[in-house]
């Protein structure tokens, strides 16, 4: 399970499936342009991912289903449901062979609702974190932009940092070591996880302009390549 995350307005929530994201109701040409060009903004986010779509009551052809299908694959990404209120809607998505509210309750019944009930808290920052920026969160952290030198992140759980770390961060600040401080690219003035603090670490040199994932192993923190989990 992952933490709720926000592309241009709409909430992503991660469950054993893959993702689900919820649309606005605004006009359907405009919402899946802005649906696409986000994902096009954050490829490497979403090559490979599952995802099911909520639409609300929104009634919707199977052509457009089916543009929004290839779209979509031509991106990497496989869109394997359509979650609507519409029955219009729900008979052409299963004409098209997508799962539906129905199908996937039916088949999976606990596993939209724990996509929904067993997120963790989490804060959303689309922006570069500047010299002099504190952010204090009571949860997860996911930085959309750099933390430059000066800069402070501190979080009682994980940071995910998509860009560049050159500030300080202390996760798991009320002493939690199950955090972890992953970012595009680490090179930290102070880097923290529960109460122990990153060393001098040779390895970083070999680790420059790779993600790194930093984490508690026996009392220290230990970096590695930051890699998905299978």
């Amino acid at each position: 399970m992952t933490e709720t995350k926000t592309i241009s307005g709409f909430p992503i929530k991660g469950f054993k499936e893959g993702l689900l994201i919820t649309l606005d109701d605004k006009k359907w040409t405009k919402v899946q342009s802005q649906l696409l060009s986000q994902i096009d903004e954050k490829a490497q986010f979403f090559n490979g991912a599952k995802i099911a779509i909520e639409i609300g009551e929104r009634s919707l052809r199977a052509a457009e289903l089916a543009r929004l299908r290839d779209e979509l694959f031509d991106r990497g990404v496989k869109l394997f449901a359509i979650l609507s209120n519409s029955q219009v809607t729900n008979v052409n998505a299963e004409t098209l062979g997508f799962e539906t509210r129905k199908s996937v309750l039916k088949d999976s019944p606990s596993a939209f609702k724990d996509a929904i009930l067993d997120g963790e808290p989490g804060l959303f920052i689309k922006k570069t974190i500047r010299s002099g920026t504190s952010i204090k969160y009571t949860g997860n952290v996911f930085i959309d932009g750099d933390v430059n030198p000066g800069g402070e992140i501190i979080s009682t759980g994980s940071v995910i940092i998509w860009g560049k770390l050159r500030g300080s961060v202390h996760a798991g600040v009320e002493g939690s070591e199950k955090e972890v401080v992953c970012a595009i690219e680490l090179d930290p003035i102070n880097l923290r996880i529960a109460n122990c603090s990153l060393k001098e670490n040779k390895f970083l040199r070999k680790l420059k302009n790779r993600p790194v994932r930093a984490e508690v192993i026996d009392k220290k923190i230990s970096l590695n390549y930051w890699e998905s989990k299978k």
